[in-house]
């Protein structure tokens, strides 16, 4: 851990998270006033982020939709500062280049579970995230087999769209239209 993280003093703010040197063996976010610090994730679990990512990149762009796919970005919320696996906005807010994206501009948050962030990942995460309005919630469990929670926004609150279970192609229209089996993205 870096020096910055422990010679802090009080509570923390979006502006302190980011003014942290970047260092990719940790993803720094901000949850309240409170840092919280994780490892850098393991190659099951990138190898499954790259995968959805060119997946998720060829529908979007299958269907012309303005979005751009951004791995291990800033989310700027209401409630924090988050760095989901993936977050597809949209793109004339890509193309400001921030260093954070304002949540406003995210249609769908995509979080793959592991181990040390379950918990994060399948309650606290998919609430705030649900309080700042983004529209989509996809959370990808990867034990026993992968699957694909989809979720929609409904009165405050993500509402299951469709499960998409290894060795089953899926399809869900919204964000935008989109396949996918889950078997595919963790094996080589």
């Amino acid at each position: 851990m870096s020096v910055a993280t422990t010679d802090h003093n009080g509570p923390w703010t979006v502006a302190d998270v980011l003014a942290l040197p970047e260092d990719r063996r940790y993803r720094y976010e901000l949850l309240g006033e409170s840092l919280l610090v994780s490892p850098a994730p393991g190659v099951r679990h990138q190898r499954a982020s790259y995968r959805l990512h060119v997946a998720i990149d060829a529908a979007a762009r299958a269907a012309g939709a303005p979005v751009e796919v951004l791995d291990a970005i800033n989310v700027q919320t209401p409630g924090g500062l988050f760095v989901p696996d993936l977050a597809i906005v949209d793109q004339a807010a890509a193309d400001e280049d921030p260093v954070a994206i304002d949540s406003e501009a995210v249609q769908l948050i995509v979080e793959i579970v592991s181990p040390g962030n379950s918990d994060m990942d399948r309650t606290v995460k998919p609430l705030r995230y649900a309080e700042a309005g983004i529209p989509h919630y996809w959370r990808v469990e990867m034990l026993p087999t992968p699957r694909i929670i989809m979720g929609t926004l409904h009165r405050g609150r993500y509402i299951e769209q469709a499960t998409a279970i290894a060795g089953t192609i899926t399809a869900v229209k919204t964000p935008f239209p989109f396949e996918i089996d889950p078997a595919g993205i963790t094996t080589r």
